[in-house]
């Protein structure tokens, strides 16, 4: 119920630095959507929404500016010393919030500590072989190879202080596959522009401006953060209706006209750069829970072609998302390096094949299988597994649908629990390498397959990766990708159903800068 929920926020003291250099009165913003975080440590897990939280706490060396240009953070300069060895110069002064100093030991620790294979992040340390200390404030990035997206990888390498991790105990990442913690679980110490002063799991995220940020000047009016996962559609946006919340970044699609009729509220369109699909178990020898013992029909692709070509993307995009979505053919977006239209072009729904491919491949009479979805973290992520549910059902395929929040069911693909499933994939560089190299290469220990929970090894896809990784010359490297994804279509490796549109909602008064990956930054959003 709303009146359960308090969204009210602390009165907060003015930051009076905060208030010379944005020129306007320190406010507090309440901001709501429908997924909680799964940790406050910035190594441990690749997710969406704890990315997004934990940007305004923790920062890397590079960032994007509100154009997704490349920019210095932590660093203020680099240089190629030669196309293996890449010398950054960290900025002075700056300071973690417990008041120690950040210094290049905190960025060589930084990097042993994301690598730590209980983590889901190595994607974006990928190439870095080491990092020496030339002196407090001068470090050399040693790579396996020349990386051409280098700086855009680093962006989500967030510098974690070496002193603090020591002192609570927190140097080794936690094992979320058996629900391990650490002090760095709920508790953080980053250099960005606001401190997180408190985690209610499912209720609220508290931050606080950090007045002492080194890029103060450029701050906003808002001191002080209140994060709130709603999971109710209905509650999300009486609260925002209400005035309880300023921005909510969680549309319910079929409140989206009537939040954009409403004179009271701004809604602020855009993309997204996520692709949600159908993953499957292709390395299995049997998918437990189904009828069909002995044997994997999710290996064969005709199996997977029958399973894609079943669902109608379009009364998906239709009756589902109210149009909100742009049916996919390729498993990254449009804004992506690598997505072209001539090549996303999503399959259309052919029962008749599809039941076709089946009988050929030995299934004539379809199979039982669980078909496994959150329920609070991909727009309309239940209803899609219900439609899916219907559409293969006309073709002899029996899905026995179980849902759960995304705190259970990520540790659960982590651990390969799950071997059919909804999933949604963002690509927070910009480059179909972060897709290819993690979902589709084959796992090794390191970044290498880094989210392949699903078992797929192809020989060629593990070529075409390693040779994008390293290959400087534009052309030549979109080539490599292109080939890469086109073979992810054609071999059905994966079912990808639509690209996420992400419609922003918030009070008029409220100014911010719509992002494509998804995750709104308090320090390019200011409220009168």
């Amino acid at each position: 119920m709303l009146s359960s929920r308090k969204f009210k926020l602390a009165a907060l003291s003015l930051s009076l630095g905060l208030l010379a250099a944005t020129g306007a009165q320190a406010v507090p913003l309440h901001w709501a959507a429908q997924n909680d975080v799964l940790t406050l440590d910035p190594h441990s897990q690749n997710h969406g929404t704890t990315s997004a939280i934990l940007a305004h706490a923790y920062e890397g060396l590079t960032r994007y500016s509100k154009t997704y240009q490349i920019e210095p953070a932590l660093a203020t300069k680099w240089t190629h010393i030669s196309p293996t060895q890449v010398r950054f110069e960290l900025r002075r002064g700056v300071k973690f919030h417990d008041g120690t100093p950040f210094t290049a030991d905190d960025v060589v620790f930084s990097l042993a500590r994301i690598k730590q294979p209980q983590g889901t992040l190595q994607a974006f340390v990928n190439g870095i072989a080491e990092i020496k200390k030339i002196d407090s404030h001068t470090v050399d990035f040693i790579l396996s190879a020349p990386n051409p997206i280098l700086l855009r990888n680093i962006v989500d390498f967030r510098m974690v202080s070496k002193s603090w991790a020591e002192k609570n105990k927190s140097v080794n990442l936690p094992d979320v596959k058996v629900k391990e913690e650490t002090f760095a679980t709920r508790n953080t110490n980053g250099t960005g522009p606001y401190k997180i002063t408190g985690w209610q799991p499912d209720q609220k995220i508290s931050m606080v401006a950090n007045k002492d940020w080194w890029d103060a000047a450029n701050a906003s009016n808002v001191d002080s953060v209140t994060y709130s996962p709603i999971k109710s559609d209905a509650t999300r946006v009486a609260a925002l209706l209400s005035g309880e919340v300023d921005l909510l970044t969680d549309l319910p699609t079929q409140d989206v006209q009537k939040l954009r009729n409403d004179a009271k509220l701004a809604v602020l369109e855009g993309t997204e750069i996520r692709t949600i699909f159908i993953a499957m178990d292709q390395g299995s020898d049997e998918i437990r829970g189904s009828n069909i013992k002995g044997k994997n029909p999710l290996k064969d692709k005709r199996v997977r072609e029958a399973l894609s070509v079943a669902i109608d993307r379009e009364a998906i995009k239709r009756a589902i998302m109210r149009g909100l979505s742009v049916p996919a053919g390729l498993m990254v977006a449009p804004g992506v390096n690598g997505n072209t239209p001539d090549i996303d072009t999503p399959l259309k729904v052919d029962a008749d094949k599809a039941k076709k491919l089946l009988a050929e491949a030995g299934y004539a009479d379809g199979f039982e299988v669980p078909l496994n979805c959150p329920n609070n973290r991909y727009v309309n992520d239940e209803e899609i597994c219900q439609a899916v549910v219907s559409m293969w059902a006309k073709i002899g395929i029996k899905a026995k649908l179980q849902t759960e929040p995304m705190s259970t069911f990520s540790p659960k693909i982590q651990g390969f629990e799950h071997q059919l499933f909804l999933f949604g994939w963002g690509v927070p560089t910009y480059d179909a390498l972060y897709t290819i190299q993690s979902l589709v290469r084959t796992k090794t220990t390191g970044p290498d397959g880094n989210w392949n929970y699903f078992r797929i090894s192809d020989a060629k896809i593990d070529q075409l990766t390693d040779a994008m990784k390293i290959e400087s010359d534009v052309s030549k490297r979109n080539g490599l990708i292109r080939e890469a994804l086109l073979r992810m279509r054609d071999e059905h490796l994966f079912i990808p159903i639509h690209h996420q549109m992400r419609p922003w909602a918030m009070k008029k008064g409220v100014s911010t800068v719509h992002r494509s990956d998804d995750r709104p930054e308090a320090r390019f959003t200011n409220i009168k």
